[in-house]
């Protein structure tokens, strides 16, 4: 059988730094600009409230999503659970969290070992512990949610990170809910767990974000443009910089997925999830600048199709327009997203990358073949 033990604390070798007013745990969440010097404070509280104390289980847990919404059922007195293949740590201390917030989360974390792939085992293991809710973050094919859902007959919720890539490329914008979606979709995996779900009949909540961005973001969004801002680079950005996407704060993300739990208004339905307004690509970068502080951007526009970039992406976002209407999870489920776009971006700089940590190391090949052929570009 396997076996939940509970972990200790394993701090991170560095201290928070006492300028940063941002918290990671979000109770306090507010952040200083550092060009207005304005205070920024969220609307309410971080936390919200399930109406009953759950046995919690999160496939996966220990990256950018699961690190938050974690430490929000923890905070809430709910027993979670991480299930992972144990190669990362399961508990660390995390910048702005105060050592008595993190030695309460780190004494109640429990952890499942094990591979997801391995489905005799997930099948044994869960059926063997028992939960009443599964939070599935990092599945990506059906095949790999059926041993779950077999396993736990009695099975209260099961909530899904889904992806709003899901969605049919459209001349009509904003994607809503009920938009057509396409099947040949790099995220084709997601749209078949959700019809799986559906199929099994469980009780099922299927959360649909947009782009991701905030502290300890694995996926290179606001941290490309970053690390442009401090080697005092020009931005190469596609085509015309008019392009319009959408991006949602992470804890605005763990937030919602909270508040779906035990909501009988989220029972079998799908929620998009993103921040309140939508950015060109230039204004994207611009407001990056504002965040960490930097001077006005240089932006260079260049067009695709006069190059080739091998396997290497060039630019982070798809070189197209891409956002989604959160009506329906406002009007619904009373949802509102705390933080704007600068102030988010804010945020993750002051507790991330700011602080001189960063996922990937920053890579200017491809902006110097754009700028290498300057009868190509544009400014």
């Amino acid at each position: 059988m396997a076996r939940l033990v509970t972990l200790q604390q394993n701090q991170l070798p560095f201290t928070p730094l006492a300028s940063s007013l941002s918290d990671f745990s979000g109770t306090r969440l507010h952040s200083q600009l550092q060009l207005k010097k304005k205070s920024w404070q969220p609307k309410g509280s971080f936390y919200v409230s399930a109406s009953s104390t759950k046995k919690v289980l999160i496939m996966g847990g220990t990256r950018f999503i699961g690190v938050f919404l974690s430490r929000l059922l923890v905070k809430e007195g709910h027993q979670v659970t991480l299930f992972t293949r144990g190669k990362a740590p399961i508990s660390q201390q995390l910048p702005g969290e105060s050592d008595s917030d993190y030695a309460d989360f780190s004494s109640k974390i429990l952890h499942l070992k094990g591979d997801r792939q391995d489905f005799e085992f997930v099948k044994s293991s869960l059926s063997a512990e028992g939960f009443d809710v599964v939070y599935d973050i990092n599945g990506r094919e059906a095949v790999e949610v059926e041993p779950i859902v077999d396993a736990l007959p009695n099975l209260e919720q099961y909530i899904y990170c889904s992806s709003a890539g899901v969605y049919l490329k459209s001349d009509l914008l904003p994607h809503t809910e009920t938009d057509a979606v396409d099947p040949k979709s790099r995220h084709k995996g997601k749209l078949e767990t959700e019809s799986l779900l559906q199929s099994k009949g469980v009780n099922w909540t299927s959360i649909r974000p947009v782009y991701i961005y905030g502290p300890l973001n694995y996926n290179p969004v606001e941290e490309w443009f970053f690390h442009r801002l401090k080697a005092g680079r020009p931005i190469p950005i596609p085509s015309s910089g008019i392009q319009i996407t959408q991006l949602g704060h992470v804890k605005d993300l763990a937030r919602v997925f909270v508040q779906v739990l035990g909501n009988e208004k989220a029972s079998k339905e799908i929620f998009n999830i993103s921040g309140d307004k939508y950015v060109t690509f230039d204004g994207l970068a611009r407001a990056c600048a504002k965040a960490g502080g930097f001077p006005e951007p240089e932006l260079i526009h260049y067009n695709p199709k006069d190059f080739d970039f091998g396997k290497k992406k060039s630019f982070p976002f798809r070189d197209q327009h891409f956002f989604a209407s959160i009506e329906k999870a406002k009007s619904v489920l009373g949802w509102e997203p705390e933080f704007g776009l600068v102030e988010g971006l804010a945020d993750s700089y002051n507790l991330d990358f700011g602080r001189g940590t960063f996922r990937k190391a920053a890579d200017f090949e491809t902006d110097d073949i754009i700028l290498g052929k300057k009868s190509l570009i544009s400014v």
